[in-house]
């Protein structure tokens, strides 16, 4: 059965898939022709080069990281709707990511998100330097966030762990707290932690909820 014709599409999402397992160190034309199935030459009458195969990527990657749709009710719940859209794009692009930083192309990256935030800020009656530092500290906090977890994930095994780092402590608060103790010796649950700060923070920026 003949193959369909080879698109720049399919190209790009094959390599963008390459990218997110290996890094875009392990990205050759060769092993990119080979996982589509085609010839080297054919890549290169799609895309370009490499380099110019890496800068499409990352311009698909700054597009695709600028679709973010609020939900919710209300300004609060809108922004921390963005910001939990934000991290998952982060947390799901790291490698991509890293290429439109290293292009100088973060700030463009996120300025979809930027104007999202500002629409939200405005909604919620900011303006001027509260409504920018707000936006700010959204950011801030999401992309804090997402690279303390990259970097626990990609961290070698503690030792020692936490709960012997933690012994002490349990001794000491034992009597006051023990639950206390108990948790900050127990795993990390990212996802929990996140939503906690980011609401408490938004909280805090536009005031209490309408």
């Amino acid at each position: 059965m003949a193959r369909t014709p080879l698109t720049r599409d399919e190209v790009l999402s094959v390599a963008g898939d390459l990218v997110k397992q290996h890094g875009p160190e392990a990205l050759s034309m060769r092993k990119l022709a080979a996982e589509l199935g085609t010839a080297v030459t054919s890549i290169y009458w799609h895309v370009g080069n490499r380099e110019s195969l890496l800068d499409a990527l990352v311009q698909r990657t700054v597009a695709d990281l600028g679709t973010i749709r609020p939900r919710g009710s209300g300004p609060q719940e809108r922004v921390v709707s963005i910001a939990r859209t934000l991290r998952r794009q982060l947390r799901a692009h790291p490698h991509l990511v890293a290429m439109v930083h290293e292009r100088g192309l973060t700030e463009h990256m996120f300025l979809p998100v930027q104007q999202a935030l500002v629409h939200e800020a405005h909604a919620a009656k900011l303006r001027g330097a509260d409504a920018a530092e707000a936006v700010r500290a959204v950011l801030f906090q999401v992309v804090g966030h997402v690279l303390v977890e990259r970097n626990r994930e990609r961290a070698p095994v503690q030792r020692p762990g936490e709960e012997e780092l933690w012994a002490g402590a349990k001794a000491v608060a034992a009597e006051d707290d023990r639950a206390l103790a108990r948790a900050l010796a127990a795993p990390v649950d990212s996802e929990r932690l996140f939503d906690t700060s980011v609401h408490a923070l938004v909280k805090s920026l536009l005031g209490p909820a309408t």
